[in-house]
């Protein structure tokens, strides 16, 4: 048996992502996004009973450049992703890549126990570094 069954997602994850707030503009998280080199923007939750929203470069390319709207009037909640699927820490990489797989996701936020969001895995992350032992 191969060493990659027993990894799970907190091993493979990536943490380099930030928490945006749902009204900033398009134009804004483009520069947050280019400052930090991170691909995805996790939108934070508005109180306790809201969900996190997801907001990929895909979706700006998508949502606001193929329809030519200006960056600087679009919020970022017009074009988030809500709510976002999450994926426990402790899950296991191969059903992880199972639940990609059955929803269409490319990426999620990973929580821990109590909820919060501590990183983030995708496809790149499962394969490279959770099959990084062949």
């Amino acid at each position: 048996m191969s060493n990659h069954i027993n990894k799970v997602v907190a091993d493979v994850m990536n943490q380099n992502f930030r928490m945006i707030d749902g009204l900033v503009t398009v134009s804004d998280a483009v520069k947050l996004m280019k400052q930090t080199r991170s691909q995805v923007l996790i939108v934070e939750k508005r109180d306790s009973s809201d969900e996190f929203g997801l907001v990929l470069l895909s979706d700006i390319a998508k949502k606001v450049l193929a329809r030519n709207l200006s960056p600087e009037r679009v919020n970022v909640y017009e074009i988030m992703s809500k709510p976002a699927l999450t994926v426990k820490a402790q899950m296991q990489i191969r059903f992880c890549a199972r639940l990609f797989n059955k929803f269409g996701l490319t990426m999620a936020p990973v929580v821990n126990k109590d909820d919060e969001i501590i990183g983030v895995i995708n496809y790149d992350d499962l394969v490279l570094s959770g099959l990084s032992s062949l």
